[in-house]
């Protein structure tokens, strides 16, 4: 516990006050909400989704974009939305050298409602904590020793074990 700042631990005990209290993962729902383009993080979770996950289902973008906000939410990781998604090549799209222009209007209208969401507050319950995640078209390292938690479309999604320090 001494390792967490204080934002991330005050981020897991409050509820944003206008948080999403109910989710539905169809077009039709999302479609009532508004496309609010927001600050720094909307437009840093917005980028990560429509580069990493927008060909994937409304659930494998909630899921993405679940990963993100918990890795801000572990003191292992940086606190902010745009620190997590420009830490050094932890998102492919980041580190491939092409510029990250979205060309898709309607992905990312999508994806930019998932993000204002996610970021108002909806619930995280697809990827049960999970802190990272693949395509089943690669095969990293650390998916071995990694406990899985879920599989969404072409991602899957693990947690990162926990690690207890012997002092």
């Amino acid at each position: 516990m001494n390792a967490a700042s204080a934002a991330h631990l005050q981020r897991l005990v409050t509820t944003p006050d206008n948080a999403v209290k109910s989710l539905r993962y169809d077009a039709r729902w999302l479609s009532q909400h508004p496309f609010d383009a927001g600050g720094r993080d909307w437009q840093c979770l917005t980028e990560a989704l429509y580069f990493e996950a927008r060909g994937e289902s409304l659930r494998g973008q909630f899921a993405v974009a679940e990963v993100i906000l918990n890795r801000v939410d572990s003191p292992r990781y940086p606190d902010s939305v745009c620190g997590v998604v420009n830490q050094t090549c932890q998102f492919s799209y980041t580190c491939d050298g092409l510029p990250e222009t979205m060309h898709e209007a309607r992905a990312k209208t999508q994806v930019g409602k998932v993000a204002g969401l996610m970021l108002e507050g909806a619930p995280r319950e697809l990827t049960d904590g999970a802190t990272h995640y693949h395509t089943v078209a690669v095969s990293p390292r650390w998916a071995n020793a990694f406990p899985m938690t879920a599989q969404i479309g072409v991602h899957r999604f693990y947690r990162q074990p926990l690690q207890i320090s012997m002092r």
